[in-house]
């Protein structure tokens, strides 16, 4: 039984079975869930709504510093920026704004202007979304249409290799981690929609345009 990747559209073998069915692509080195374990949007919306995001929670303003510290220091409150997939405590946006810094918040369920993702940005800022990509494919293409010249995109998730136990990895139990990508699945990235470079950095993942 295999599956279609939703990255790079190479059939996948099946990785791991347990409550839910994961496939593991051998071209890009992503993993992901068989699309009839997904939540539909109507849960994704419920459990997002669930999450405790307080934007003044220090600890959590300081769980997002990897991507806020380096837009601080890479660039200028000239810059343009956008929290993409702000979710309903956009913290990356508060920390940055404080500092006086421009930065947008687009969210297709809660910050939902479409129009934004029609404008060029110098710095476009993900803090745990990219796991939730139905269509990962989709998303990077739109996320490198939306940077300008020299620009970063920087992210952040839980990145998967080879010494973890995916059967005990807590990380694949929130039902909305649909897609999880290796540290080589970066790099089939920063390839196939033209990057100038990618960094991974334990948790934080920076693609040069």
């Amino acid at each position: 039984m295999k599956a279609t990747c939703p990255l790079c559209a190479t059939l996948s073998p099946i990785f791991f079975q347990g409550s839910d069915t994961y496939y593991r692509c051998d071209k890009c080195r992503g993993i992901f869930v068989d699309e009839n374990n997904r939540p539909d949007l109507k849960s994704e919306k419920l459990r997002y709504e669930i999450h405790e995001n307080d934007v003044e929670d220090k600890n959590y303003q300081k769980f997002v510093s990897p991507i806020t510290s380096f837009i601080l220091k890479d660039f200028t409150k000239d810059s343009k920026g956008l929290d993409f997939g702000a979710g309903t405590g956009p913290v990356l946006s508060k920390v940055v704004q404080d500092s006086g810094f421009n930065i947008e918040q687009y969210d297709p369920f809660f910050h939902n202007y479409p129009e934004l993702l029609e404008e060029k940005y110098d710095y476009i800022g993900s803090c745990e979304v990219i796991e939730h990509f139905y269509n990962p494919h989709k998303e990077f293409k739109l996320l490198k249409s939306m940077l300008n010249l020299d620009a970063k995109l920087y992210l952040m998730t839980e990145v998967y290799d080879d010494s973890i136990d995916f059967a005990s990895w807590y990380y694949k139990n929130d039902p909305t981690h649909v897609f999880f990508y290796h540290k080589d699945t970066f790099e089939w990235i920063k390839n196939e929609f033209g990057f100038l470079d990618v960094s991974v950095e334990g948790r934080l993942i920076t693609f040069t345009n």
